[in-house]
């Protein structure tokens, strides 16, 4: 696989979002020993930017995955993220925390259960709006100088608030949604847009991939295939109980039906290419810049692989404009 560079360390070009194995989509799947196979074959194949979260399945996530990298642990660079805590795991209350003491004990918590002595990529999950951002990340930035942790980064952020953190300590990633059908960190807000009094965003966040570029940050774009969406194999809003698209405005219905013609598009470009739209979905996000690691995430090693084949497709500018005029998405993101 073709790798980029992350903070001096060449990474997979494609990474591995993890959040699916322990909860919010098709849940009845979920398999531990399965995911640990997968996290596994994921490093043989190159896939070594790895993405969790202490939020995903309350604790759940990060076990899995220091279980999985247990004696593989310095193959990859592993992220996880403070800020967000369930205050109820069985009606997926979340709420925001980001007060100073919150962030430190939850990192030690994280440590615990990745099993591992420093975490590489620490996010600040989501801001706080009633905790100064300087605060939080003044907080996580003490982790650093404890060496408990190597790199900060920021979730879901507008290019002020990376600006105003990145003062106070370098921020080496920005992490956000992007895909063919959300380009809100593009600076193109748009039926995707949400507010910034949600859990879900910053609002119009304005050009977060531009700003990331200009200040020597990667760019982690998470929900590439736009929560399955892209891949064509979404074609009802017919899910389980429990997972989180079928609460998703996008998924309801009559937006499925309407958002259906961005996949066509998607379809045509993959037929020429003999490639999958899975995989030009991705290759679509890794051309917006050579900062950016996309984080498709997988409960399955078929996906797996064919996620992981996108580093090598290169698609021409004549692709790549006729996937830039696709419409914007119907329904918003949350």
């Amino acid at each position: 696989m073709r790798t980029r560079e992350f903070a001096g360390t060449q990474v997979g070009a494609v990474g591995l979002g993890c959040m699916g194995m322990s909860w919010a989509y098709t849940e009845s799947e979920c398999d531990d020993d399965a995911s640990v196979a997968l996290i596994r074959e994921a490093l043989d194949m190159g896939v070594t930017f790895l993405d969790t979260a202490q939020v995903y399945g309350d604790g759940h996530n990060e076990t899995l995955l220091g279980r999985a990298l247990a004696g593989r642990r310095d193959e990859a660079v592993l992220a996880t993220k403070t800020g967000l805590g369930v205050e109820s795991l069985e009606t997926r209350n979340i709420v925001r925390n980001g007060r100073p003491e919150y962030v430190k004990a939850s990192a030690e918590d994280s440590l615990r259960r990745l099993g591992t002595d420093v975490i590489d990529l620490y996010y600040l999950h989501r801001v706080d709006p009633d905790v100064p951002l300087a605060d939080t990340w003044g907080a996580m930035a003490e982790l650093v100088a404890e060496g408990k942790v190597r790199r900060l980064g920021l979730s879901e952020v507008s290019v002020a608030q990376a600006a105003e953190a990145h003062a106070v300590h370098p921020v080496a990633a920005v992490q956000s949604e992007l895909s063919l059908w959300t380009r809100d960190a593009l600076g193109q807000p748009g039926a995707g847009a949400s507010g910034s009094g949600s859990i879900s965003g910053a609002g119009d966040a304005g050009d977060v991939v531009g700003w990331c570029a200009a200040n020597g940050a990667a760019f982690v774009p998470f929900s590439p295939l736009g929560r399955g969406f892209l891949t064509g194999t979404v074609t009802a809003a017919d899910f389980e109980d429990g997972d989180f698209r079928g609460a998703n405005p996008r998924f309801q219905e009559e937006a499925l039906k309407a958002n259906l013609r961005i996949v066509d598009v998607v379809k045509a470009v993959a037929e020429r290419h003999g490639a999958t739209p899975a995989q030009v979905a991705i290759a679509w996000a890794l051309a917006q810049g050579e900062h950016i690691i996309p984080i498709p995430g997988t409960k399955k090693q078929r996906y797996l692989r064919d996620n992981a084949a996108a580093a090598d497709l290169d698609l021409t500018e004549t692709d790549l404009a006729e996937l830039d005029a696709v419409p914007a998405a119907i329904g918003g993101r949350y």
